[in-house]
């Protein structure tokens, strides 16, 4: 039977509907992450006010019942009738797409909320909205339920003051995962916020709680204390951030540089607000322009050149070796690109930042000669580590080729080569190793195992990374490469599983491992790659009867419960290390697709996993002594 395919097939969606049909394509999910965007869809409109000068506070409110407010003291949405389409202007923007001021230059000059699509998609997912204007010595409010009007515009009282309010509830049948928000998550965009636009008050409120908490986040120093912020427990060069601010062609060029003393490149990009995770040409007229003026610096100090090889130059990785930088850039009409709309795509714009850092750096460091040499130097220790890396690396080519050099002699392989199919445990020590290879199904799970202490990379060159031995055999085993040369294509394995001991020394292997891979292989973790297995605690066995295993000292007591009277006779066993298990019951407990309970590795927030990583695992001693102080209400201590 053949379906008749014309006019009538073609649905027209009015208005909003066309937002309940396909919420994926508005707020990119409909999961947690879809939720917040929620949130900061709302939020961009109160900060585009402050943006234009006309908003100074910014309330977010987390109330009971997952309803959620947002206050301003801007100008108020205006309320009055719009002359061509006959409804309030209020009623418009929260009801159709594309209405809104930003597209007046008149109104707004930049706009942050232009990268989504406004309040009125917030409110075509909501189960209900209301919005409360305070203008022209009024109060107003219309009510909305699923993105449709209730009430008109009414006038409800009288104030002198100024502003809009927003509360609403998200839709259980759109966002059927979750319509809980995650209080650090959106504190840590509103952090971000307030970094961007100095000066300006959020409030922060969670009132589910019995005892409402309230953050204030204001930063007088913008995006300093940004870079101030993401270096914090880091020696750093110079002591107060390098900052540049400037305005050319309309558009606003916003940066502040300070290096530290690792060798990663920390470089956080923003067009009015949004941030650019994929760069763009704010970031290559950057980079560019900070390359040419180290090398062309270099060439003006002939005591230093001595001692730089002929005919090299610095290359771009070597100058951005430790550097954090925070660029926001404020852009009229900006042109997004790519399917995240991520990345900036004005050509313009390259230019622009390209001429105003090589000038403002120029200057900057003719006044401040000793910052320069120290950057300069630790740019060419980098360069002389890379060329040294380099010819390293064709040696090991060469030996490669003559003596078939390939996985490491430890490595147990799986049979089968389809990366999808195929899992790695990494596991701490031979004996358990021993256990695991006896107890995995050798056609899909492959075993490492590692010994001895682990390199604590956040502390070492990246050269050093490369040839040290506890750290080869993974690289090796998992085919990628790593660091500037990292390939994901390459990964054999698309489950790397770390198993190692539930006490402090696995823990240590845990951190040190995912230290490496967060600096080295980012990606494996974004793509949620990695796990951590979690082996049982215990094992409870009465007399000849089957054994439980349980994973934590709550299962181990429901199972002694679970056995009423004949509790006491009862085995219970405390699994100090993996090795304790045979290869039968490791893979019963651990190891068995069907049973095993594991961890999936992630990385919510690339900044706020950056700092942990640096302070817990970096040379300075006191800011690690600040966070376990900070912290250590939250540890599970197992004395």
């Amino acid at each position: 039977m053949s379906a008749t395919y014309d006019a009538g097939n073609i649905q027209v969606l009015k208005g909003l509907e066309a937002v309940r049909k396909r919420p994926g394509m508005y707020i990119g999910s409909t999961g947690p992450r879809g939720l917040h965007h929620l949130v900061y869809e709302v939020v961009d409109n109160s900060i585009d006010e402050a943006m234009a000068g006309y908003c100074d506070t910014v309330t977010v409110a987390l109330e009971k019942d997952d309803i959620v407010r947002v206050e301003d003291n801007g100008r108020g949405i205006p309320v009055d009738m719009h002359p061509t389409e006959h409804v309030s202007a209020l009623e418009l923007v929260l009801t159709r797409l594309h209405a809104g001021g930003k597209f007046d230059k008149g109104s707004y000059k930049v706009s942050g909320g232009l990268h989504g699509v406004g309040v009125s998609c917030v409110n075509a997912l909501s189960t209900w909205m209301e919005a409360t204007v305070i203008r022209d010595g009024h109060i107003y409010r219309q009510k909305f339920e699923i993105g449709v009007p209730k009430t008109k515009v009414e006038e409800i009282g009288n104030s002198d003051a100024h502003g809009t309010t927003i509360r609403w509830k998200a839709d259980k049948t759109i966002f059927t995962e979750t319509t809980t928000y995650d209080y650090d998550v959106l504190k840590l965009r509103l952090r971000e916020l307030a970094f961007l636009n100095k000066g300006i008050v959020i409030k922060f409120r969670d009132e589910r709680l019995e005892n409402t908490k309230e953050e204030i986040l204001k930063y007088e120093g913008g995006i300093n204390e940004f870079v101030k912020d993401l270096n914090e427990g880091k020696p750093v060069v110079p002591p107060e951030p390098i900052y540049i601010n400037e305005e050319k062609d309309e558009v606003i060029t916003e940066i502040s540089i300070q290096y530290n003393n690792s060798y990663s490149e920390n470089i956080h990009t923003f067009v009015n607000d949004i941030n650019t995770r994929d760069g763009g040409t704010h970031l290559d007229g950057f980079k560019n322009a900070l390359t040419y003026v180290l090398n062309k610096s270099l060439d003006a100090n002939e005591k230093l050149k001595k001692s730089f090889e002929k005919d090299e130059k610095l290359m771009g990785e070597d100058v951005r070796s430790g550097l954090t930088a925070v660029i926001s850039m404020k852009v009229p009409e900006p042109e997004f690109e790519g399917q995240t709309k991520e990345k900036l795509g004005n050509t313009e714009v390259r230019t622009i930042v390209d001429q105003i850092v090589k000038e403002k750096l120029t200057i900057f460091f003719e006044q401040n000669p000793d910052v320069l040499e120290s950057i300069l130097k630790k740019a060419m220790d980098e360069a002389k580590a890379r060329i040294a890396a380099r010819k390293a690396k064709d040696n090991a080519r060469k030996k490669s080729m003559s003596d078939g050099f390939g996985l490491p002699e430890k490595l147990a392989d799986c049979s089968l080569k389809n990366p999808e199919m195929c899992e790695v445990y990494i596991v701490e020590g031979d004996s358990a190793g021993g256990s695991a290879k006896k107890g995995r199904d050798p056609k899909t799970q492959a075993i490492l195992p590692l010994w001895g202490k682990m390199l604590n990379v956040e502390k070492v060159r990246p050269e050093k990374v490369m040839n040290n031995d506890k750290l080869e055999p993974v690289i090796a085993s998992l085919g990628t490469g790593f660091g500037k040369d990292f390939n994901i294509e390459k990964l054999r394995y698309h489950k790397i599983i770390i198993m190692a001991d539930a006490d402090v020394d696995g823990s240590h292997i845990r951190t040190l491992l995912l230290t490496f891979f967060f600096r080295y292989m980012p990606q494996i973790i974004e793509k949620g790659y990695v796990y951590l297995a979690m082996p049982p605690l215990f094992k409870v066995q009465l007399g000849k009867k089957e054994p439980v295993y349980c994973y934590s000292d709550a299962e181990r007591d429901s199972a002694l419960e679970a056995l009423g009277e004949q509790r006491d006779k009862a085995d219970v066993q405390r699994y100090k290390g993996l090795g304790e298990m045979d290869g039968k019951q490791l893979w019963e407990t651990t190891m068995d697709p069907a049973r095993r309970k594991m961890r999936v590795v992630t990385i919510p927030d690339a900044i706020a996993a950056d700092k942990i990583f640096s302070v817990c695992m970096g040379e300075e001693v006191e800011p690690r002594r600040r966070f376990i102080e900070e912290n250590s209400s939250y540890a599970n201590l197992d004395i």
